[in-house]
Formats: C-alpha cells, sequence, structure tokens
C-alpha cells in the first residue's frame, strides 16, 4: 500500500458529477472572468466567516498582498508575523515594499506567541500579520488589544483555517482584514489556484475592488494604480460547490484527528493540542518527535511519504538573510523545524489507510526504541 500526504482523486471520483456540470454551466454562460459565479462565492463565502464583504482574486499570495496595499502598506513599513509558516506569508509582505519582523511561536500550539509582540514594535510597525496556521487560531484577543494600544491594523493569514472557531467567530472575522486561499490542498480547495479578501470595512472592500483590477473601478480608467489579481469564473463554481461540503469536510478531519489522537496517544510523539478557546478545523494533523528525520526515512520504506511543515524556518532561507536575523533568534521555532511533521488527513482518508500509518509508525518506534 502507497500513502502519501495528501490525495485528491477520491474526493473527485465522488463530486465529479457537481464540479462537471458546475464547470459546463460556467462554460455556456458566456462569461468566464469576474461574473456572477464570482459574486455569488464572494458573497456566500463571506456570509460563511461572518464578514461583510469578500474579494476573489486569484490566488492566496495575492490575497495577502492586495490586502496589505488596501491597508496602505508599503515601503519601509514593519509588518510583524512569524517565520513558522510557508513562504507566501512573507513573500506578499515583501512584495509590498514592507519589512517583515518576525516573532518566536508557542511551544504548545506552534502559532504566534503573543508575548513577544510588544518587544517587536517599533515608530515604523504598520500591521500585525497572525497565521492562523495548521487549522487552528491565534489568541486574537490579545493581537487586538495591542494593536489597539499601538494603532496598528491587524490581517490574518487564514490560508490553513477555513471553519476554524476562536470563542465561537470564524477565523477571518477577527480583524480588520483577512486573507485565504483555496489552494488545491486546503479544506476548501479547487482545482487550481484561487483566493480570497475578507473584511467588515465597506472602504477597505471598494479599495480592494480597484486594486484586483488594475486600479480601475467601473471604466477603463485607472483611479490608482492597481494589479491584475482576479478570480475566474470556472474556479468560482467549482467552490460554490464545495463550499456546500465544508462542514461535512471538517467533521471528517476532526474525525481523523481524534483517531489519531487515540491510537497514538500511548507513543514517545508530542500530538496536536487544540486551544481551549477554539475549534481546530485540522487543515494538518502536526507531530513533534527528536527522531523526526529516522521515523520518516523508515516510514518511506514502507512507502508512507510523509510532508515536514516547515523544515526551513522563513529567517534562516537564502532569500531573506538581507533581513539580518542569525541563529537561535528564534529558539522555538528553530527548535520544531528539526521535529515536526505531518500525518496524512483529508476526507477521502480510509480507515484501512489510517490505521496501516499508525501500525507502521508504532512499528517503528519499537524497532527503535523511540
Amino acid at each position: 500500500m502507497i500513502v502519501r500526504g495528501w490525495e485528491y482523486l477520491a474526493e473527485y471520483e465522488a463530486e465529479k458529477d457537481e464540479i462537471h456540470a458546475a464547470i459546463q454551466e460556467v462554460l455556456n454562460s458566456g462569461s468566464l472572468i469576474l461574473g456572477n459565479k464570482v459574486k455569488e462565492f464572494e458573497n456566500k463565502y463571506a456570509a460563511y466567516c461572518e464578514v461583510k464583504h469578500g474579494v476573489g482574486v486569484d490566488n492566496g499570495t495575492n490575497a495577502i498582498f492586495l490586502a496589505l496595499k488596501a491597508l496602505g502598506i508599503g515601503d519601509g513599513d514593519e509588518v510583524i508575523t512569524v517565520s513558522n509558516t510557508a513562504v507566501p506569508t512573507v513573500s506578499a509582505i515583501v512584495s509590498c515594499g514592507a519589512i517583515p519582523v518576525f516573532v518566536d511561536i508557542e511551544e504548545t500550539s506552534f502559532l504566534m506567541d503573543t508575548t513577544k509582540i510588544e518587544t517587536a514594535i517599533t515608530p515604523k510597525t504598520k500591521c500585525i500579520l497572525p497565521v492562523h496556521l495548521f487549522g487552528q487560531c491565534v489568541d486574537m484577543d490579545e493581537i487586538n488589544r495591542i494593536a489597539k494600544q499601538y494603532h496598528l491594523k491587524v490581517l490574518e493569514d487564514c490560508a490553513q483555517s477555513h471553519g476554524a472557531l476562536y470563542k465561537n467567530h470564524q477565523a477571518g472575522s477577527l480583524s480588520d482584514i483577512a486573507a485565504t486561499s483555496f489552494y488545491p490542498t486546503k479544506i476548501l480547495g479547487t482545482y487550481g489556484d484561487a483566493g480570497m479578501v475578507l473584511t467588515k470595512d465597506s472602504e477597505l472592500y471598494h479599495r480592494l475592488l480597484r486594486l484586483r483590477v488594475y486600479g480601475m473601478e467601473e471604466t477603463y480608467n485607472a483611479v490608482e494604480h492597481g494589479y491584475n489579481c482576479r478570480l475566474d469564473e470556472i474556479h468560482a463554481a467549482i467552490l460554490l460547490k464545495k463550499l456546500n461540503h465544508i462542514k461535512d469536510y471538517i467533521a471528517k478531519r476532526r474525525n481523523l484527528a481524534n483517531q489519531y489522537h487515540e491510537l497514538l496517544s500511548d507513543t514517545s510523539l508530542q500530538l496536536p493540542v487544540e486551544m481551549s478557546y477554539g475549534k481546530h478545523s485540522y487543515y494538518l494533523y502536526v507531530v513533534r518527535h527528536p527522531q523526526r528525520d529516522l521515523i520518516l526515512e523508515e516510514l518511506r520504506k514502507r512507502d508512507i511519504f510523509l510532508n515536514i511543515h516547515y523544515a526551513y524556518p522563513i529567517h534562516t532561507m537564502q532569500a531573506y538573510t538581507y533581513l539580518g536575523y542569525k541563529q537561535n533568534d528564534l529558539p522555538v521555532t528553530e527548535k520544531i523545524s528539526k521535529e515536526l511533521f505531518s500525518l496524512p488527513l483529508y476526507p477521502s482518508l480510509t480507515e484501512e489507510k489510517q490505521h496501516y500509518i499508525v501500525d507502521a509508525i508504532r512499528e517503528v518506534m519499537a524497532l527503535h526504541h523511540l
């Protein structure tokens, strides 16, 4: 049996009739870009996230980029975020001309350590960008308190947290503005690239509409410098169909996570912890072990190919050495980057495969006395 970190074919097989019908409807409509399907999806996903406005864009990176631009973030401004994240979070900041400022993360949740934020604030700080990583929200009450005290904007990166709750409120509804991705691997993913910016602020909303289409409004006349970040009708139509299943997707993910908890709780793996203030949507089931590399090597011999999120903290990457971070500047981030790995967790993962994974892990750990 071959097991990979993520697969979509079984899910596609179950949903392909409605997906094909959605695509055919778009192709027959005569409208392919920023039409009725985009508007419908924007409205429905914004409502799901408990915000007034959604602006569909071409990918999650540009969602962060446009959100920053809409907030007025630009050259020389500092944005506080984390190094334990996907590169797009930081790429978007840098593309705005801004400077990412990293704070460390918590040992338990792997999320932004809010106690580190205030010491990172300088006169150049304009925004805090928490990343709701692996399917779980950062402590947003504390972030919003700090932001209010220092007159900062807050942008949530929700690419990994569709359906996650913070004190019974949806990720994406907890700040000035939020960005998300609908990349295929996501909890709500399409068959290609797509993203969205979410906000309750009507002024930000109207600026985002301009920014995603060359800075233009209703006529072919640029009001301000803008970009080409449009969501197309086909991906919006697919996402509308898949949005109908999001509760089921999350329920299946949580059930799989509970099964892993039950089956691996007596091992030396450090398992994910759901924070008391929220509900984890389990985009990833991330475990931790000091002998990670040995475990992964042994699992590969058994045709189990797992992923590491993330092996290289961004502040250590060659592309960002100019920021001036040194070894041990972010000790928790650096330590866990050598220990974290993800077990397969997606709605179509079968019980048979999950037990095969668990049995293999237990066999490897027994073999090496881990």
